[in-house]
């Protein structure tokens, strides 16, 4: 008789455990509160407005649709009852056999309610959305705002300089330089200032210096305005408050700070750490359970190589949720299971038209050569052949027009802002 396995989340970690789940031992049941997968590392080219949600987005029951042994199940869950075996949700209960949490992680607004009310974030694919409309907006805003008003309408803070946070400031300003000038003739854009806030002290601050040291000078030719050491302390909706004492008047802030996981009632609470990640030991099988693992960003495995957990990025997740799908298949023919062991293959994050950093284990590099690295190996990361020329298109369209005719505000009612 086949085995019960149920999966909470289709993120990279999910989607990669079910397809590799031996479907001749395992009958598959995944949760997730959305209809699709996201492609999350071009979350910031929907929101400048470079490519559609749809090309990143793809639905799960198509994802799946060739699989009988796979179901899938839109809802949200309440509590884990490990002693039944037994989830609890907003359609029902369900039994399992083996459960897997690859619940990811959501903005970490670091208990500030005030900024968590009036910031964008960007997680997913709605998120993304709301940025591009909201900043649209405001273009149409700023053609018949008083003039005390459109500077505030046309300083842009983006908080957090990591990956997504460079990406959305270079981003922005080459649509501020090639882009908007034609779509607003009537606005001087050379009033758009686009403000970079990083704690740490350089951009990019996990990856090697070269790359730290390119990106910040890329982003200041390009007229970015970064300002490191620095944290956003409040935001009203009207002025954006800096640690140095600075204010920014802005009626767009897009918070790119940091992540915390998503956590879910009815484990004990010595398995969770302080950012909301679940302890599990080299099998990603969480602290005190023998059929319960966690896999991806929401998993925290202390190993010698990464004694304070791996990075929360695709790759881990992607790994971790095949050697799970093996081991599981391990236990029911009662072999020894395997250890998970991270292969580093490298980071990097895009900076604009020819602009790139790419540090690989065994070289470090930027410019043209990064640019072309980073475009293939994030297509051949999208799901499906039909996005990935979809992306490939818009991507070559764009580079020989410097334009994109993306630019429509997508919304139920009234034109959606913040400010």
């Amino acid at each position: 008789m086949k085995k019960k396995v149920i999966v909470i989340g289709g993120g990279f970690a999910g989607v990669q455990l079910v397809r590799k789940l031996d479907k001749k031992l395992f009958d598959v049941l995944l949760l997730d509160r959305l209809n699709h997968h996201q492609f999350q590392p071009l979350f910031y080219q929907v929101a400048t407005s470079q490519i559609e949600p749809s090309s990143i987005s793809f639905p799960l029951r198509h994802v799946f649709h060739s699989t009988k042994s796979t179901q899938i199940r839109l809802t949200e869950v309440q509590r884990i009852v490990p002693s039944e075996n037994k989830l609890e949700t907003g359609t029902g209960e369900f039994l399992y056999d083996y459960l897997v949490i690859a619940t990811g992680c959501k903005t970490n607004f670091f208990n500030n309610e005030s900024i968590e009310d009036k910031v964008f974030p960007l997680k997913t694919t709605y998120d993304a959305i709301a940025i591009r409309n909201h900043i649209i907006t405001v273009f149409e805003k700023v053609l018949h705002a008083a003039p005390q008003e459109k500077q505030r309408l046309l300083n842009l803070v983006i908080v957090g300089a990591g990956p997504t946070g460079v990406e959305l400031a270079g981003a922005f300003a080459e649509i501020k330089n090639n882009v908007l000038p034609k779509d607003y003739p009537g606005i001087d854009f050379s009033q758009l200032t686009i403000y970079l806030i990083e704690g740490s002290k350089s951009t990019l601050s996990s990856m090697s210096s070269t790359a730290k040291k390119a990106s910040g000078r890329y982003l200041a030719k390009m007229g970015v305005v970064i300002k490191t050491e620095t944290f956003v302390t409040g935001y009203d909706g009207k002025s954006a408050l800096l640690s140095d004492g600075e204010s920014i008047p802005t009626s767009t802030v897009i918070w790119a700070a940091g992540v915390t996981g998503n956590k879910l009632e009815g484990l004990p609470e010595d398995v969770w750490i302080a950012n909301n990640r679940i302890i599990v030991n080299r099998h990603n099988m969480v602290q005190g359970y023998d059929n319960i693992f966690a896999v991806g960003d929401i998993a925290y495995m202390v190993t010698p190589a990464y004694p304070k957990g791996h990075p929360q990025v695709a790759n881990v997740a992607i790994n971790q949720a095949r050697l799970l799908a093996k081991n599981l298949k391990r236990m029911i023919e009662n072999k020894p299971l395997k250890d998970y062991e991270y292969k580093d293959l490298g980071s990097m994050a895009t900076i604009g038209r020819n602009k790139a950093v790419v540090d690989l284990p065994f070289i470090r590099f930027k410019g043209y050569p990064a640019w072309l690295v980073w475009m293939f190996l994030h297509l051949m990361l999208i799901l499906s052949v039909k996005n990935k020329l979809i992306i490939f298109i818009n991507w070559a369209w764009s580079y020989l027009t410097k334009d994109s005719s993306l630019r429509l505000i997508l919304t139920p009612g009234k034109p959606f802002s913040r400010g």
